[in-house]
């Protein structure tokens, strides 16, 4: 069963949220969320597999409270909700942690598969969205100079250049065609360069690459 806390300052939405994911024979809502406050206290009192957050709240915001989640090593993923499409406010929850955004008009089937791919570890941020993000915030992601991190050094030389593909935004398959691998080993190599950078999905390792000035 994937265990889930709804956050948002609207009754109404939590509610329809609420019923669309009731109709989920794996999925469980425990806790509801009208701040950003409070849903950092639920993840932190009942610790949900998913944290599904509101991006604007009164007081504490959807992106400082997935700040505060993920810094506080609490074992909830957090899914983003926006009403616009590449918000910088959803994109600064992606650089704060979250595991993916979706947008409010999205099908229920979508919201629902979501969170079970979140829950499964991945990231819902599809590779052309990613795309899109680096592409809209480029200027937000390059800073003066490259940030120096000791990470870096215990990648191989073909994690790097694995690191440089999801820079681009490459699916699994684009990356074994251009780099002629297989979609097994490039699926391997990615697992090893999130578990060495210590990040969370795709999307932060594409930051984090652009940021180390590994990637343009």
């Amino acid at each position: 069963m994937i265990t889930v806390v709804l956050a948002d300052d609207e009754p109404l939405v939590r509610m329809g949220l609420g019923m669309v994911l009731g109709g989920s024979d794996d999925i469980d809502v425990i806790g509801q969320a009208g701040t950003g406050s409070e849903a950092v206290d639920l993840a932190r009192r009942l610790r949900p597999d998913v944290v599904v957050m509101d991006i604007r709240m009164p007081g504490t915001d959807g992106v400082a409270a997935t700040r505060q989640i993920v810094a506080a090593g609490l074992p909830s993923r957090v899914l983003v909700l926006t009403t616009f499409d590449l918000d910088e406010y959803a994109f600064a929850a992606l650089q704060a942690g979250a595991s993916g955004f979706l947008l409010k008009t999205s099908d229920p089937d979508r919201l629902v598969e979501a969170i079970r791919t979140i829950a499964r570890g991945d990231a819902v941020v599809a590779p052309r969205v990613t795309r899109r993000l680096l592409d809209t915030f480029a200027t937000q992601l390059h800073p003066a100079a490259p940030v120096q991190d000791p990470r870096v050094g215990k990648l191989t030389d073909r994690e790097r250049e694995i690191l440089q593909q999801l820079a681009t935004g490459r699916s699994n398959a684009e990356i074994a065609a251009q780099l002629y691998l297989s979609e097994y080993t490039v699926k391997a190599h990615v697992a090893r360069v999130l578990s060495k950078l210590e990040l969370r999905d795709r999307t932060q390792a594409a930051i984090f690459a652009i940021r180390a000035g590994l990637a343009d």
